[in-house]
């Protein structure tokens, strides 16, 4: 890959894509344990825009997802997110890591990202209604 490529790359929106067995049951967990609806649609995909970043859930018949996070949200306040979601039931993940293990749903993660200005970081995990794991961030400072 020459400079220019990777220049262009870096300069780049990127928009992550989540797959959904059932698009109907996704757009459901999405709207009403999120409170998010979609900016945009198309037969077999739907476009969610949160803080100026897109993300697409679309309709797959691939294998489930892994067990890493596949898009993750960064949030200020990390405390009152979780306990809304949790009012909506959204059910957190126990996450048993190198370096870090939640704690009632809450990991702290010392060091994380220290580009960002941050001396670490509050995390929480959960799975929307098709099994892929999300993340929800807060930098410590």
């Amino acid at each position: 890959m020459t400079s220019d490529t990777a220049g262009g790359l870096s300069r780049a929106r990127v928009t992550p894509r989540l797959p959904a067995r059932d698009l109907d049951r996704a757009r459901r967990f999405y709207a009403g344990k999120l409170g998010l609806e979609p900016v945009d649609e198309r037969p077999g995909g739907l476009l969610y825009r949160c803080g100026g970043t897109d993300f697409v859930v679309f309709r797959s018949t691939g294998a489930s997802p892994g067990t890493f996070t596949q898009m993750a949200f960064e949030v200020d306040d990390l405390d009152s997110v979780v306990a809304d979601l949790r009012r909506r039931g959204v059910v957190f993940e126990d996450v048993d890591a190198p370096g870090f293990r939640t704690r009632e749903g809450v990991a702290e993660i010392e060091g994380n990202y220290p580009s960002k200005g941050a001396r670490g970081e509050r995390a929480a995990w959960f799975r929307d209604s098709e099994g892929n794991l999300m993340g929800i961030g807060q930098p410590t400072r």
